[in-house]
């Protein structure tokens, strides 16, 4: 079975995703839909759809964040499994009409994050309370239509949502990273303004362990939730 993962640049792939996937037997094929002129293959030959994280805004006027949406409710249209991570989570919310923008305040390193009552019974969240993931982040959005709200932080109430009735998800953390991901984020050239901002320096090992194991609890559940649907 194969995923197709949007990335939208080079630095922001699958990280703990991908082993979490290929332990499965999950091919995977990316759309770099941000590099001129990418071929898109056609998103409904696969399992599910992976929107990934980006430095920039899905209220950029960029032509292919509006192609993503258009793929987006496409998806949704033909009942496909979809995972929108930060960047992703935000594309899913705009697609179906929900407003994003600015957070009170960035919201970059590590951060608790509180489970809702809801994610008690949910497919992906269920025994979970509270964890340390990883965040990067200055935008928010509000929930979409038949959105369920999965998880909250301090600095941001809309941290997770799942479509009712549907295999949509939208994550606002970051899962996936290592801390070979979070060191080169940190030096990336579209990051320094926030890198700038910082008052101190991120550790990327601060909570790597517990998020190792976080992410192939979430991601495999994930994925059989997909294969359930077979």
């Amino acid at each position: 079975m194969r995923v197709l993962a949007f990335r939208h640049v080079p630095f922001e792939g699958l990280g703990l995703l991908e082993p979490a996937l290929r332990s499965r037997g999950v091919s995977i094929d990316y759309a770099d839909t941000y590099q001129p002129g990418a071929m898109i293959p056609q998103a409904a030959d696969y399992a599910a759809l992976i929107f990934l994280g980006g430095p920039m805004s899905v209220n950029d006027d960029l032509s292919y964040l509006r192609r993503e949406m258009e793929i987006i409710r496409e998806a949704i249209s033909l009942h496909q499994p979809v995972l929108g991570i930060c960047l992703g989570a935000q594309l899913i919310a705009k697609a179906l009409g929900a407003r994003v923008y600015k957070n009170v305040e960035k919201e970059i390193g590590w951060f608790d994050l509180q489970f809702t009552p809801a994610a008690a019974t949910d497919r992906l969240f269920r025994g979970l309370s509270t964890e340390t993931v990883f965040h990067w982040h200055g935008e928010t959005f509000d929930l979409p239509p038949e959105a369920e709200l999965l998880a909250s932080s301090e600095l941001c109430r809309h941290q997770a949502f799942h479509i009712k009735k549907s295999s949509i998800y939208g994550l606002q953390f970051h899962l996936e990273v290592t801390p070979a991901m979070v060191a080169d984020w940190c030096v990336q050239d579209e990051n320094c303004g926030d890198v700038r901002e910082l008052t101190g320096p991120i550790d990327p090992s601060a909570n790597s362990a517990r998020l190792s194991v976080l992410s192939d609890i979430v991601f495999c559940r994930w994925w059989d939730m997909v294969l359930a649907r077979e």
